[in-house]
């Protein structure tokens, strides 16, 4: 399976001449949702779902999604599936499980949000914006590296929680180069600490799981 990291926080999954993107928001500029075949939304924040996108795929496309953000996908033409902590199943050839309910609370005065995080493959987890602790073996987090909702000790606790064999930055698109930096810094860290594949991946970079 072929992980592609695109601008902030969607990645995209290809296996077996299928593609499976995660979270293609607003600030992900690029062709992301180019022949895909599903997509998962982990949740309603803008950057990471974009309705005018999805209004552009291909009609008919399955979306994985949670109640919140299948609401609002109402005129748009895909088939829209609702999914919830604990589920499984099969979006075009990638096993998929799921955790987690809510997103990490934000501004004090905003409701928390619905949020799902998506193990697929049984390889690679996108918790979306929640430091969400499967409780399985994760061989590849996406791990959330920046956030208003998150401090450094969060991420670092986090990676130890899960204790997965590689980590990728993800939610990373709002630091200039000098957060940037100390991102690689940070992940270079903890990857000594804990002897695991643990950095940040350019946009458009490729790596191969499994």
């Amino acid at each position: 399976m072929e992980l592609t990291k695109y601008t902030h926080a969607c990645v995209r999954l290809e296996k077996d001449g299928k593609v499976l993107v995660i979270d293609p928001g607003t600030f992900s500029d690029e062709p992301v949702l180019d022949g895909v075949d599903a997509v998962l939304i982990t949740h309603a924040h803008f950057d990471h779902f974009d309705v005018d996108k999805l209004k552009a795929a291909s009609p008919g496309i399955p979306v994985f999604t949670c109640e919140a953000v299948a609401e609002e996908l109402t005129g748009v033409p895909a088939d829209v599936h609702v999914v919830r902590d604990g589920d499984a199943f099969d979006a075009a050839g990638f096993g998929v499980k799921v955790f987690g309910e809510w997103h990490t609370a934000n501004h004090p005065d905003m409701p928390i949000a619905q949020n799902v995080g998506f193990l697929v493959d049984d390889e690679l987890f996108y918790p979306g914006d929640a430091l969400t602790v499967p409780g399985v073996d994760v061989p590849t987090l996406m791990v959330p590296t920046n956030a208003p909702w998150m401090k450094l000790p969060e991420m670092v606790g986090y990676l130890r929680a899960v204790r997965p064999a590689r980590a990728f930055s993800t939610h990373d698109g709002l630091l200039n180069d000098i957060g940037l930096s100390l991102v690689d810094n940070y992940l270079r860290l903890e990857s000594d600490k804990q002897g695991a594949d643990m950095r940040r991946l350019k946009v458009g970079e490729s790596v191969t799981l499994g």
